[in-house]
């Protein structure tokens, strides 16, 4: 139960503050712009790695929870209490959020959306699904194989909060305009259910994407490592 109470709050620091500097930042073109938003979401995995790390490894993500469970490195039961609690955490969060915006002069949530994602209207660069779709899997793929990678051996323990919060701002600097990054089912489910409309209607890419690109991270880091194991033979 601990597990799955660290993983509630590591992703309500991360939806919160992530989210929270594109809302109330103004966006890509306010205060923060692109690179502040993206550090908001690198630090916050910074932060809580180095917190909840040692409790449940600070997966706060469903699809780094998928990938590990693929590579075996994970039960399907504490998969399950991870996935629940990341979603509670980032729907607590998104709560949180839209409390914050409602009680300031700034329009509402309307006005300042809650971090959600989108593509083609709801895109910066009007992105189609297509290609929304494509970028995900891509941008997951790269962060999970990372994390994997870099949380594969104990020696990489005293930086490997550091390697993946970088992993994911760099990310989210490609991904902001395109879709606003997601690579985290939770993180774009909490905000599309209190935004809801077109929101709604678009998260089912921003669950399904990250999904295959964390299968596809996972499969890729299972290869390699068997090919290593092979070569040592």
């Amino acid at each position: 139960m601990k597990k799955y109470v660290a993983e509630f709050i590591g992703t309500f620091v991360l939806v919160l503050f992530g989210c929270g500097t594109a809302a109330l930042s103004g966006g890509i073109g306010g205060v923060t712009g692109i690179v502040g938003i993206a550090l908001a979401f690198g630090l916050s995995i910074v932060a809580m790695a180095y917190c909840i790390g040692n409790v449940s490894g600070c997966h706060i993500n469903p699809a780094v929870s998928f990938a590990m469970l693929i590579s075996k490195r994970m039960s399907g039961k504490d998969f399950v209490g991870y996935v629940i609690g990341q979603v509670l955490g980032a729907i607590a969060a998104s709560a949180v959020l839209m409390a914050i915006v409602n009680n300031a002069d700034l329009g509402g949530i309307a006005a300042t959306g809650l971090g959600q994602n989108g593509f083609g209207e709801a895109s910066s660069v009007g992105l189609s699904m297509g290609g929304a779709f494509l970028v995900e899997v891509i941008l997951t793929f790269v962060f999970v194989l990372t994390a994997m990678g870099v949380t594969a051996s104990e020696k990489m323990g005293s930086v490997a909060g550091v390697v993946i919060g970088l992993t994911l701002a760099f990310v989210h600097i490609m991904g902001i305009p395109l879709t606003g990054t997601s690579v985290n089912p939770a993180r774009s489910l909490a905000p599309a259910i209190f935004m809801g409309g077109q929101a709604l209607e678009q998260v089912w890419l921003f669950i399904a994407a990250p999904l295959v690109g964390a299968a596809l991270a996972a499969l890729v880091w299972v290869f390699l490592i068997k090919s290593k194991k092979e070569q040592l033979a």
